[in-house]
């Protein structure tokens, strides 16, 4: 009985506190330590510090991928911090891709504003999901999964993007294998690709070794 009544404790005095402070926006003046930002004060918080309008325009999709992806994170909008949430706009030229690559802290929802984009994930039983989604369509991507979008439209497509971290992270597959020093050799021995297709990579990505 009292290690109930010790429980219940806990979660009045955490849930007391959590309302104590209604947000914690970020000081992004002030070093990022394991646990985050620390809080600016309340007298430093201002109304633009829950307002981001860097989204709000099409990004250039003269990139290697015909692709533009512009984000609303914690490094650029404070007010998200310690809300779990962010999110980012895509934009896919006619054949543009983003590439296969994972989010390590979170899981992402994309809602197809404007165009046609097949997307697909593959789980850890490297089980293919696909679909070729239309104006209006939603698809959800879990946390650390594999996924890529491809235009396959006929018209540019805009892709309104969430996810449940104010820090999603992101690593794209072939920029992990091709962009740095990792050696061709040992590339070549855990992919099975040849010499010339590994340095092709390389050279593109801007990798050596």
């Amino acid at each position: 009985m009292l290690h109930i009544l010790a429980l219940f404790s806990f979660l009045l005095i955490s849930s007391s506190h959590a309302a104590v402070q209604d947000f914690c926006v970020a000081d992004l003046t002030a070093p990022q330590g394991p646990a985050g930002y620390s809080c600016k004060t309340p007298a430093e918080v201002t109304a633009d510090d829950f307002v981001y309008s860097g989204i709000s325009v099409p990004g250039n999709t003269s990139t290697l991928f015909n692709a533009a992806i512009n984000t609303a994170f914690l490094d650029k909008f404070p007010g998200l911090n310690g809300l779990g949430v962010s999110m980012a706009r895509a934009d896919i030229a006619t054949g543009g891709v983003i590439p296969m690559h994972t989010h390590p802290g979170a899981s992402e929802i994309i809602l197809i504003a404007k165009g046609s984009v097949t997307a697909g994930l593959i789980s850890s039983d490297n089980s293919v999901y696909l679909k070729t989604l239309k104006e209006g369509d939603i698809m959800v991507f879990p946390q650390g999964l594999l996924h890529f979008q491809v235009n396959t439209g006929r018209t540019q497509a805009l892709l309104w993007v969430s996810f449940g971290s104010p820090n999603p992270g992101l690593q794209i597959l072939s920029n992990a294998l091709f962009s740095n020093n990792l050696s061709s050799e040992l590339i070549e021995k855990t992919t099975f690709l040849d010499d010339n297709e590994v340095k092709r990579l390389k050279a593109l990505l801007g990798g050596s070794g």
